[in-house]
């Protein structure tokens, strides 16, 4: 069985290479993604176990990439991830979790913690 695969969504370069250095680290496996857009191709191209998304991001955002994600592939956890106060939207559109930046490991790894029940 293969490690859990992580797809982290961020327009921000350094944060989707520092979330991705930190997950590999603690095991995952991890893809990024820039936008919605290259995160819903990346899924298809080879599915994730879990998305981490940024909300506010230029072409599909945040919110509409939880609800795409939701209809396509509901078995897929979710979290949503944002410095505004748009996570409240992200859980009433599906989100599994979510996490207010800057946020620490220890959130993180609650975040991820109830998908690893089922993997």
């Amino acid at each position: 069985m293969g490690r859990t695969r992580i797809l982290v969504v961020d327009d921000n370069p350094d944060t989707r290479a520092s979330l991705r250095q930190l997950l590999e680290l603690l095991g995952y496996e991890v893809e990024t993604a820039r936008d919605g857009a290259a995160a819903l191709k990346a899924h298809r191209e080879r599915s994730a176990a879990v998305v981490i998304t940024d909300i506010l991001m230029a072409g599909i955002e945040g919110i509409e990439t939880i609800v795409r994600f939701k209809a396509d592939w509901p078995h897929v956890r979710v979290i949503a991830m944002s410095s505004g106060s748009y996570l409240q939207a992200a859980m009433h559109v599906g989100a599994d979790a979510v996490m207010q930046k800057p946020f620490t490991v220890r959130t993180l790894l609650g975040a991820l913690a109830p998908s690893e029940a089922s993997n």
